[in-house]
């Protein structure tokens, strides 16, 4: 955010992506002169210091503030805490991929490598293997242009024979994902798309929640999300609904899941699990490792105070005990209902990943938030609605390109005004991040003045027992000794 002091000779840049620093009139002239437009010493003053001209300096002016890199707000909000040894491994990790000449231009932030660090128990040799292959399957399978092109037109009736989708937030701000695993018809589901669509429909799903439900997220929170809470509806599952085309499209799924986007799972619970799926269940946990069998509930009917405790009941569909049914949209699995949808939100991801773009000299963001921060067709799988408000965006953008007359640079510095805005809010959100880590810091002080003072307690009460007598032969002793010595 840019604040110009008219009065006064200093222009402060508060947490500017330049690094926050404030210089003077004289150095942002010399520094951003190129930015500004040369005046033509054969134009009067008046021609010169024309209205037109004036707003053209001003928005070029603020424009050259917007330097490489991202506001230390956006670090605190959407980067998150490091832990000092998961950096040093993480950079160990970097050093090593970086001296094999196998440290790819994406994907290489601090966050990507710690996910694999973790899958593989922070063994770097096996977390360099794990990596390798999702970087592999990325090229060989052209996942980028799958997130670019791919359309999945059978979206909604998808929708109707496998029920599934996101569904609000938990109480930490975590995305909620829903399946109804008990009411998939796999034969109406394959006369209307094939497992290989499905699955390519499925990547672009776990694209859009790192590159888009996650920041949304992490906005609306004030801190980094970066992983789900799911929750698994398998009412009437039993071992006939695990055919062959079922299997294939588990195991399809789950080694996706697992080998390419690791630990993106916060917790899973597993609801109106009966006798048929308990039998059904020892043979799927031996495809899952111990890290995601230990994040697994697996309940029975009784299942509504485990699930309220996690997530608040406006964000719970009815189905599953909570207060949200979203009859406007024909269910809450049809909703993609979060963060995500909020216009705002979105606008200001937007933005940043413009920003990125334009003025970042490193292509890659430590944030995740890749070239394609909200993909076209993620859009057009979702009913969501951003992608009308994306092409609106996209309309504005290219009339700005345009010379336009004077009436038309108000509207230019209204969005100006705007970005000014949305900065603040990330500055207050950055501060509403700092001001949580300050009173965990305060509870871990108080903490420990307890123990401090507790133990003190206790070296006070043993060396007032060892002042007392111990008996009444001690006590009689000591009377006497206090005679003689008088």
């Amino acid at each position: 955010m840019v604040s110009l002091e008219e009065e006064g000779e200093v222009i402060t840049i508060i947490r500017d992506i330049g690094g926050g620093q404030s210089l003077s009139r004289n150095e942002l002239s010399r520094q951003d002169s190129s930015c500004l437009p040369q005046q033509d010493s054969k134009l009067g003053p008046l021609q010169r210091l024309s209205f037109k001209s004036l707003i053209s300096q001003s928005l070029k002016f603020c424009d050259s503030f917007k330097r490489t890199g991202r506001s230390e707000t956006l670090q605190m909000v959407l980067e998150g805490s490091h832990d000092l040894k998961d950096e040093e491994l993480v950079e160990s990790f970097r050093r090593l991929l970086l001296s094999e000449g196998l440290l790819p231009q994406k994907r290489n932030d601090y966050h990507t490598l710690l996910r694999f660090l973790r899958m593989r128990a922070f063994n770097l040799q096996k977390a360099k293997d794990a990596y390798l292959k999702m970087v592999k399957w990325r090229e060989d399978c052209q996942i980028d242009s799958i997130i670019k092109d791919y359309k999945f037109e059978e979206y909604q009736e998808v929708k109707k024979y496998y029920p599934h989708g996101y569904h609000g937030v938990d109480r930490h701000g975590r995305p909620v994902y829903i399946e109804r695993i008990g009411m998939v018809d796999l034969d109406a589901l394959l006369q209307v798309t094939t497992i290989d669509r499905f699955v390519k429909y499925h990547i672009t799903e776990q694209e859009k929640t790192l590159n888009l439900r996650h920041p949304a997220c992490s906005i609306a929170a004030a801190k980094r999300i970066s992983s789900i809470t799911s929750i698994l509806d398998v009412k009437g599952v039993g071992i006939n609904n695990f055919s062959k085309p079922a299997r294939e499209l588990f195991m399809e799924i789950q080694k996706i899941d697992s080998n390419y986007y690791p630990e993106s799972l916060h917790c899973l619970f597993i609801v109106n699990a009966g006798s048929a799926f308990r039998v059904l269940w020892r043979g799927l946990k031996t495809f899952l490792d111990a890290r995601t069998l230990a994040k697994v509930q697996v309940l029975g009917s009784n299942y509504r105070s485990n699930l309220i405790e996690v997530i608040d009941p406006s964000n719970l569909p009815s189905f599953l005990g909570g207060n949200c049914s979203c009859f406007e949209t024909g269910g809450c699995l049809l909703k993609d209902k979060g963060p995500w949808n909020d216009p705002e939100i979105v606008n200001l991801l937007q933005t940043v990943r413009e920003n990125e773009l334009k003025f970042s000299d490193v292509p890659n963001s430590s944030t995740a938030l890749e070239e394609n921060l909200v993909p076209d067709n993620m859009h057009k799988i979702g009913t969501n609605g951003v992608s009308e408000l994306e092409a609106k965006e996209h309309e504005n953008s290219e009339t700005h390109r345009q010379i336009t007359p004077v009436s038309n640079l108000f509207p230019q510095k209204i969005q100006g005004l705007e970005a000014g805005l949305g900065e603040i809010k990330l500055t207050l959100l950055g501060l509403l991040a700092k001001q949580d880590d300050l009173m965990k810091q305060v509870e871990e002080l108080k903490e420990l003045l307890k123990k401090a003072k507790q133990a003190l307690e206790v070296e006070v009460k043993i060396g007032v027992e060892l002042a007392l007598p111990n008996s009444d032969e001690d006590l009689i002793h000591h009377w006497r000794w206090n005679i003689d010595a008088d």
